[in-house]
């Protein structure tokens, strides 16, 4: 019997106040794809970083063709052939697609670096791949969808034999992640062997091979193909049967109580006359392909992106927004897309984050922080949102990516403000957190909060919206009541042309 590709067996971990994973377990052979699944904080990616050299395990024992092996750094999973791609970006942005993808590797001339050969030897890369970017490009200038498939180049260009994939497509579009499933197919039939994270349920009954399951570090259990069932999955995950809610009528919000009317807003770039209305208590979801325009509208509204043209008011008066500040004076928070670029420090803890934007709620009339009114603040968010921390002292970079973005939550949640736009708010995290999200949404708007979601799922758009804004082009081109809408009419709307939308008109 041909030995495992890759094999683990017993892993442990702990960090100071965390068992990350205690007795790991399973297998991967050549040429299939694994799918690993668990909530966030299950000890996903430790494991993965483990694997990958990024960390060392406590005990247990790794197996690479049936021989034992130690992974005490990346260079030498990279030597046994194991490559990563991180679900959070590791990109320089101030180098090329090139340099970032050979860093270390470039060709040389004598003992001059060439520049020719190293474009030279990306672009055949990126054309094998049918990744269409140019080497000489900017990363900083790339698309957060191109950064990631720049990502994906670096990690095939060691040719790996195992190739751990973390969330890869959290930030594709649809046809990008048709190229990323054509890939890996055409590795599949290499040999390579696909370690694959998701949380996105699709993903898993379309590539799995097999499936193992995590829950709170430890190993659950596996399924092969033919046993493969969602419900079967989401059990073992969460240790509890999830039941879709309801989705939302636009009859339950009282459309005479308008909070943010949005009037002919334009950018010098993208967007085109953009008008809507948002109630009090309403969900109003924005769908959309990527390059619409829905992130661009959020930050041209609170003042991140400047616009050419457009009126805003809030509860009836017209409101100056010309920076991020002016926008949370006025009652309007902003959940960015990229939680650790622009929505969290990740060097500070968990209080710090949580109440950032409220700082001067907590700080006495000669500036000092009145710590114990704001900690209690914290530790109720912690509690509310089911934030898996040690403390509230934990720093927050050490804690999963949907715990990370509940911090995030929290942190608008304790600015209390009335207008909340959530961009992509649930990326990056399982189906149980999603879950506690959108119960969350919902009590929010229960409570007279009016909320703006924008999202690329467009399950989770008809899960949570009272109405549906689509865009297109930097353009509105419909707005559905959630009763009238369907996944089909939806995409119809995100599909139109600007000839299309006028003869709709």
């Amino acid at each position: 019997m041909t030995a495992p590709l890759l094999e683990v067996e017993g892993i442990s971990k702990s960090f100071p106040g965390v068992r990350a994973l205690h007795k790991v377990q399973f297998r991967l052979d050549a040429g299939e794809v694994l799918v690993l699944v668990g909530e966030n904080g299950a000890g996903k990616s430790t494991l993965m970083k483990i694997l990958s050299g990024i960390y060392t395990r406590d005990e247990g024992v790794i197996r690479v063709d049936g021989r034992d092996v130690a992974i005490a750094s990346p260079s030498e999973a990279q030597e046994l052939g194991i490559s990563i791609i991180h679900q959070e970006m590791n990109l320089a942005p101030d180098l090329t697609v090139a340099q970032n993808i050979f860093i270390g590797r470039e060709p040389h001339v004598g003992p001059f670096l060439s520049e020719r050969a190293l474009n030279k030897k990306t672009s055949d890369l990126l054309r094998e791949l049918g990744i269409v970017l140019a080497p000489q490009q900017l990363v900083g200038d790339l698309t957060v969808a191109q950064q990631q498939m720049v990502e994906i180049a670096k990690a095939l260009s060691y040719s790996a034999r195992v190739l751990i994939m973390d969330e890869p497509t959290s930030a594709l579009s649809d046809s990008e992640v048709e190229t990323l499933f054509r890939l890996i197919a055409d590795l599949k039939a290499k040999g390579t062997g696909i370690v694959y994270i998701s949380h996105r349920m699709e993903e898993l009954q379309r590539l799995a091979d097999r499936v193992t399951v995590l829950r709170d570090g430890e190993y659950i259990g596996g399924l092969e193909r033919a046993e493969i069932s969602i419900p079967r999955i989401i059990e073992m995950m969460v240790g509890r049967e999830i039941k879709e809610g309801a989705r939302p009528a636009s009859t339950d919000v009282a459309r005479d109580e308008v909070v943010l009317r949005v009037s002919g807003l334009s950018t010098r770039s993208l967007l085109q006359d953009v008008s809507f209305e948002l109630h009090r208590g309403e969900i109003l979801g924005f769908a959309g392909l990527m390059g619409a325009g829905r992130t661009e509208t959020a930050r041209a509204l609170i003042g991140a992106d400047p616009r050419t043209a457009g009126a805003i008011e809030v509860n009836g008066r017209e409101v100056r927004i010309s920076q991020p500040a002016d926008a949370v004076r006025h009652g309007i928070g902003y959940l960015s897309e990229d939680r650790k670029r622009l929505g969290l420090m990740l060097e500070q803890d968990v209080n710090f984050n949580t109440l950032l934007a409220s700082m001067q709620d907590y700080a006495s009339a000669i500036g000092w922080m009145r710590d114990g009114k704001g900690r209690d603040v914290t530790k109720g968010y912690v509690q509310s949102l089911r934030v898996k921390t040690p403390s509230i002292n934990q720093t927050v970079k050490l804690l999963s990516g949907g715990n990370q973005q509940k911090v995030v939550i929290a942190k608008w949640l304790a600015r209390d403000c009335d207008i909340l736009i959530f961009d992509e708010p649930t990326r990056g995290i399982d189906v149980g957190a999603k879950e506690e999200i959108y119960a969350l949404l919902h009590e929010l708007a229960r409570e007279g909060k009016s909320i703006i979601v924008i999202s690329s799922e467009l399950p989770e758009v008809l899960r949570l919206s009272h109405r549906i804004v689509a865009m297109a082009g930097g353009r509105i081109t419909g707005v559905l009541d959630n009763e009238n809408a369907t996944q089909e009419n939806i995409m119809e709307l995100c599909t139109m042309d600007a000839a299309e939308e006028g003869q709709a008109a």
